[in-house]
């Protein structure tokens, strides 16, 4: 099982990893298989008006997680977590219910807005040719470095090197920020 950790220190909110992961993958316009969300912007203290603010950017994609809140809720069984370790959608047995949606914490499948009438999302960019032990497009085009891909047990050491930890309430093991 390989997991996503990101630097939140470093991610500048330039949409690198977005756009590598849409024209690579070629993602249809209007959907979105990785958002960087802007995160803020927070007074620095009580009282405090711009430029004494704070804010960070979050990329958000598909976290492949160790027990995923979608394939659970899948009525069709599309959504389906591969021994690879990857979570896929087989777009012949999705009905487009969005229920994968709803169930999941980052918000990542999205209804497909081409008109086939089903759920889609990051595929750990194996539909371009990667296997799941390949650094993904979004992390190899990152200027910054901000993204880190590897093995959980790698990933849990570089995020608690950095100071990092699992995102509160969050038990699947694919799930750290720093």
């Amino acid at each position: 099982q390989h997991t996503l950790v990101v630097d939140l220190n470093r991610c500048i909110g330039c949409m690198g990893c977005n756009t590598a992961c849409t024209t690579v993958n070629e993602v249809p316009i209007g959907n979105f298989w990785n958002r960087v969300l802007r995160v803020g912007p927070y007074p620095k203290y009580e009282g405090a008006t711009f430029p004494d603010v704070d804010w960070y950017y979050l990329p958000m994609q598909c976290q492949h997680c160790a027990s995923p809140e979608c394939v659970q809720v899948c009525p069709t069984g599309a959504s389906v977590k591969l021994d690879d370790g990857t979570v896929q959608i087989d777009a012949e047995q999705c009905i487009g219910c969005q229920a994968c949606a709803a169930a999941c914490p980052f918000g990542v499948p999205t209804y497909r807005v081409d008109g086939d009438g089903t759920m889609d999302k990051c595929d750990g960019c194996v539909s371009c040719g990667k296997t799941p032990e390949d650094e993904p497009h979004c992390v190899a085009t990152c200027p910054t470095k901000a993204l880190h891909f590897g093995p959980i047990d790698e990933m849990e050491k570089l995020a608690a090197e950095k100071g990092g930890a699992r995102m509160e309430g969050e038990t699947n093991p694919s799930t750290f920020l720093s």
